[in-house]
């Protein structure tokens, strides 16, 4: 089963994400920051990250920017979520090494149909 982290500091939106995830044949792991997020990324494996960018403590591009420094993290596909969407946002999150951004509220086809293909499915 493929292992996604969601990293969001608000908890209605990560309870939202881990019920479509799960509902799609995921197993999913929380982080409420982005130190939290840090920290659980270097201790367990995952196949997908979910990242929020506004974030306390650490925002979700210098989140991505940092774990795709380590070598057994560089090629984690990664989804960045946010409400402020535009060419700005776009460029930073390509540059933080970002697949995909996706604009908040996540409609559920969306967040299921790229975390399957960033995965080869479920299994």
């Amino acid at each position: 089963m493929k292992h996604v982290l969601i990293v969001d500091d608000a908890l209605t939106v990560r309870r939202y994400h881990r019920q479509i995830l799960e509902a799609a044949g995921f197993r999913v792991s929380e982080a409420a920051n982005g130190a939290e997020g840090l920290e659980k990324a270097l201790s367990d494996r995952f196949d997908l990250l979910v990242l929020d960018v506004n974030m306390p403590m650490m925002d979700g591009y210098t989140l991505l920017s940092t774990l795709r420094r380590e070598p057994a993290l560089e090629a984690v596909p990664a989804i960045v979520v946010t409400t402020e969407h535009g060419p700005v946002q776009q460029a930073r999150a390509e540059a933080a090494g970002a697949n995909f951004m996706l604009v908040k509220p996540v409609p559920a086809a969306d967040l299921t149909l790229y975390a399957t293909m960033l995965c080869g499915g479920v299994g």
